[in-house]
């Protein structure tokens, strides 16, 4: 991991991450893009007087503000805390952690990675950027177990990661201006962990040429947009049909964003929330089709239509 020794804190750095969504149908833990919807951190220090030991206070506005964790627990400061341990630095001093969240949390939006990323980064920052960028990516994709989400929230873009040898490796692609993302997020929260436990640990060699088929035509289709392969290109049989029992009427919101003109739908991530494909013309209809689509079957849910995010996670110092 590439460092270099620091000494000192900077007073107060501002950390803008994006939202991402993962997998977009076949491309699981692979492929990820960004989304125009941002957290903010702000992480201040000021040096410890006198015996003053060590002190955190968190401030939480947005997403989760009534029950996150104000204290060490919380996951920003966890991440933050690994950065600065190994910068070397002794953690005495105040440190005030000022949180506005955006990212529906445990909805496929990759709130986690986000907050993880922002620690690491700000903590980066405020220690005068020890780490590289693949040393960052290294670190908050390890404690993520996954870099679809983390690749594409730090560079921005439409991204594909691999982990190799213990390092990330990735590419990143430039997402068609001509479409923007609708994100039907239902009013109930999914853990990641909770949808990986559904999944087989064994699937068969025909699913996994399926798969392999379907992220390739995917790619390719949107490098040359060429999006009436999409729908084809975004099937799945790895993740989604598993989860789907998690998901109460995932298979009504997909067949309603087709209809409604969608060009590709699949579950955002680990989900509950599904992202669709369109161009801004028939977005607001997609959106409201897939939102009647979990209302069949009870949860209501709200649409966001976004932008791809191109600059990835953003600091200020």
């Amino acid at each position: 991991m590439g460092t270099k020794q620091t000494k000192s804190f900077l007073p107060r750095v501002r950390v803008s991450v994006p939202a991402s969504s993962a997998n977009l149908g076949p491309g699981y833990d692979v492929l990820g893009v960004a989304l125009n919807l941002f957290n903010d951190v702000e992480i201040s220090y000021k040096k410890p007087k006198g015996n003053s030991d060590f002190l955190l206070r968190v401030d939480v506005e947005g997403e989760g503000a009534d029950f996150l964790p104000r204290n060490e627990k919380n996951l920003i400061w966890q991440s933050a805390k690994k950065v600065l341990d190994l910068a070397g630095l002794r953690r005495k001093g105040h440190f005030h952690l000022k949180v506005h969240n955006r990212i529906p949390l445990a909805r496929g939006l990759g709130s986690s990675a986000a907050a993880r990323l922002s620690g690491a980064l700000a903590a980066n920052a405020l220690a005068n950027d020890f780490l590289s960028q693949q040393s960052l990516l290294d670190l908050t994709a390890g404690l993520e177990g996954h870099p679809d989400n983390v690749v594409p929230s730090l560079v921005g873009g439409l991204t594909a990661s691999a982990f190799v040898g213990g390092e990330v490796q990735f590419v990143r692609l430039r997402p068609p201006r001509d479409l923007r993302a609708v994100i039907c997020v239902p009013g109930f929260e999914l853990s990641t962990r909770s949808a990986r436990k559904v999944l087989p640990k064994r699937v068969a060699h025909a699913d996994a040429v399926f798969n392999v088929s379907r992220v390739s035509l995917l790619v390719a289709a949107l490098c040359a947009r060429n999006y009436d392969r999409l729908k084809t290109a975004m099937e799945d049989r790895l993740h989604q049909n598993y989860r789907k029992k998690l998901v109460p009427g995932l298979e009504r919101v997909i067949q309603n964003g087709y209809r409604a003109g969608a060009l590709g739908v699949a579950l955002s991530g680990a989900g509950p929330s599904v992202i669709a494909f369109t161009d801004s013309s028939r977005a607001g209809k997609v959106g409201e089709a897939m939102r009647r689509g979990f209302l069949s079957a009870g949860p209501a849910a709200q649409i966001l239509i976004l932008d791809f995010n191109l600059k990835g996670a953003l600091v200020r110092c």
